[in-house]
């Protein structure tokens, strides 16, 4: 049944079969209808975590200079304009408001009519708060961070019941130079706001809020690119401007190459890149020129460690005669990696599709994120098929319970939670 629809036309009538799916669920018995898959998965997730359902969470709020600290630093505020233009005129200011969140779910900005607010604030959905899923449950804010998709949350699809007579629908917000969450927007109100396109609107003001971060990116390149011009004109060798990011301002004697893979920390010096392997690192105004040398990329390279420890935290660290570095992995990309490590003669992108989707058709989904792992592994990802460089170290980091293994994950392959790779092969 599409309840979603059903609220649309019969607000209390989806509530109260909501309210009776969200009690059997939860109890072990038999619901009249199934949890739709994503609040489902989301229930399981917090019923690993501990998150009590019967629990009214009030999180610790952030002091006011830390909110406005959190304000300047972060990237949503140059998309606030755009979230308010796309939402808020749109929005019955009696019945609504808007809620932004940072990539830590908590709550920086919140506007709209003084009646819901009021409601908000017994909720304790109010600015400074802590909206991560894994503290006060599924919800609009965090369901969104970590599924990396919008979501629509109405009545006892919230796992604490007293949410149960609100509905939000959130969208997450990604940085475009490096593809990041940097936040949620939401839109929320009491139950009998819910409407079915509310998730679509707002999904699509998100977008024009990313195309906007989109603009303001190609508008800092081009500032770059005035600063690299002269710089590469006076060199007679390989070269290249990047931006802080890695992409490419300008480049001489070479390929142009769009991005550049660095490394999370990244300072002056000799380094190892995977793309262009022994390079010498300058600092610019706003980004870095890169002098390349003539060696094989995968030379120095002796230990790959895959370090899935902490759900929020995958990385992996590349380390070789030429030093070492690191990079944070997005889940997508640490579910891959972690298959890879797994499957160390290799996986065609039809196995890897049906590992991670279920879907063995969806092969161009796979190819397109192994070639994004590509830019910052280069020559230590072989394909035809997929796998790790033969001789490459390969150490895989897990957690001591296997449950607590990528567990935002939706890979049907890691839904036992139980596999331990070989390390060191």
């Amino acid at each position: 049944m599409d309840v979603t629809h059903l609220a649309g036309v019969d607000t209390m009538r989806a509530a109260r079969m909501l309210s009776e799916v969200r009690s059997a669920t939860l109890s072990g018995g038999r619901a009249p209808v199934a949890p739709r898959p994503v609040i489902e998965e989301s229930w399981e997730r917090m019923l690993r975590s501990g998150v009590a359902p019967d629990h009214d969470v009030h999180s610790g709020l952030l002091s006011r200079a830390e909110v406005q600290r959190r304000r300047e630093s972060s990237t949503l505020r140059h998309v606030l304009p755009v979230l308010r233009e796309g939402l808020l005129p749109f929005t019955d200011a009696s019945r609504h408001i808007m809620v932004v969140a940072d990539a830590d779910g908590r709550v920086l900005w919140r506007e709209g009519g003084t009646a819901v607010l009021r409601k908000a604030d017994r909720l304790g959905f109010t600015v400074g708060a802590d909206w991560r899923e894994d503290v006060v449950g599924t919800n609009g804010v965090g369901t969104p961070a970590v599924t990396g998709r919008p979501v629509q949350v109405f009545a006892s699809e919230h796992f604490v019941e007293s949410h149960a007579d609100w509905t939000c629908a959130g969208a997450p917000l990604t940085d475009p130079r490096d593809g990041r969450l940097i936040g949620v927007v939401d839109v929320s109100g009491p139950l009998e706001t819910m409407h079915p396109s509310t998730l679509a609107w707002v999904g699509a003001v998100a977008k024009l809020a990313e195309a906007r971060l989109r603009e303001r990116h190609l508008e800092s390149l081009e500032r770059l690119r005035s600063v690299a011009a002269p710089v590469l004109a006076r060199l007679g060798e390989r070269a290249l401007v990047v931006d802080r990011y890695g992409w490419t301002a300008a480049v001489t004697g070479m390929p142009y190459l769009k991005r550049l893979a660095l490394p999370d920390a990244v300072s002056a010096g000799s380094r190892w890149l995977p793309a262009l392997g022994r390079c010498s690192l300058e600092p610019l105004a706003g980004g870095w020129l890169v002098r390349a040398a003539d060696e094989p990329a995968t030379r120095a390279v002796s230990r790959i460690v895959l370090d899935l420890r902490e759900p929020r935290d995958a990385s992996v660290e590349v380390s070789g005669g030429a030093g070492s570095w690191s990079r944070k992995l997005s889940p997508r990309h640490a579910e891959l990696l972690y298959l890879l490590a797994v499957r160390r003669s290799g996986s065609s992108a039809a196995d890897l599709a049906e590992a991670v989707f279920g879907d063995p058709a969806r092969t161009v989904t796979v190819r397109a994120e192994i070639s994004r792992v590509r830019r910052y592994l280069g020559g230590l990802l072989e394909h035809r098929p997929y796998r790790f460089a033969q001789g490459a170290e390969v150490d895989v980091l897990l957690p001591d319970d296997p449950r607590d293994l990528l567990p935002h994950s939706t890979a049907p392959v890691l839904a036992g939670r139980g596999h331990r790779p070989a390390t060191g092969s």
